[in-house]
């Protein structure tokens, strides 16, 4: 199976706080075969389970705070996301006690290499989401590179290529320097110029971003996300779905 197309549900938040069973209707209805969480709009996992299953969806991933997965926590996280059948627990970012040094940084690549010794025995991955602040140095290095030089392998690098170039980096060759850990990426649109920027508008080399995570990148998943907007939420990411036919991601 090819690489598959989802949406991060952040996308259109709105929507699904107003009316999560049609939205996850309209999602399938563009084409996306899956989601990816970032909350739960009340819902026991369930519920949900059964409105992806409704809908032909599958649950891609989710963004999580890091406090979820500490502790005896843990436990009560996995079992949530095993009724869900969500497989990625993604850190979408980080309190400032964890990214404050290169050292912290550092601390933080371990604790998450244990957290993921952890999860590996109930069929979960633990991940890492950037924002901008990753590629900017702190102490003469990323913190990119330094968090993922330190982390097991086990640890999903998930590159969001918009974040990382309003943070002035290029994803391909990251994807290229931590081959196989690009599992889940996010596929976000960057102009300096709009804004509100769709795939295929912006910046984003996406031929040489498509072709690293096509050969070494290890991808399962593109994981569509807007987060500003020309038009309404789901039509935008309708105008995201059209742009990945464009360039030749939609099997």
């Amino acid at each position: 199976m090819g690489i598959q197309i989802g949406v991060q549900l952040y996308s259109v938040r709105d929507d699904c706080q107003r009316d999560l069973p049609g939205t996850l209707k309209a999602i399938a209805q563009i084409g996306y075969a899956g989601v990816e969480f970032a909350g739960y709009y009340g819902y026991e996992a369930k519920t949900l389970r059964q409105m992806l299953d409704d809908n032909g969806l599958v649950c891609c991933g989710t963004h999580i705070g890091i406090d979820q997965l500490l502790g005896d926590t843990l436990y009560r996280t996995v079992e949530f996301h095993q009724t869900l059948g969500c497989p990625y627990l993604i850190v979408p970012g980080l309190p400032e006690e964890y990214r404050a040094t290169r050292q912290k940084w550092i601390e933080t690549a371990q604790l998450f290499s244990e957290i993921a010794e952890r999860l590996k025995s109930h069929g979960f991955r633990i991940g890492y989401h950037n924002h901008w602040i990753e590629f900017q140095p702190l102490e003469g290095e990323l913190p990119w590179d330094t968090f993922f030089s330190h982390a097991s392998p086990a640890v999903i690098m998930q590159i969001d290529t918009g974040n990382a170039l309003h943070g002035g980096a290029h994803a391909a060759p990251f994807v290229r320097k931590y081959p196989g850990r690009a599992i889940t990426v996010h596929v976000k649109e960057y102009s300096s110029t709009n804004p509100s920027a769709i795939i295929g508008e912006g910046e984003v080399n996406w031929s040489d971003f498509f072709e690293a995570c096509e050969t070494v990148g290890g991808t399962e998943w593109y994981i569509v996300e807007q987060e500003t907007y020309a038009h309404p939420p789901l039509e935008t990411i309708r105008l995201c779905f059209e742009a990945m036919r464009r360039l030749g991601k939609v099997g």
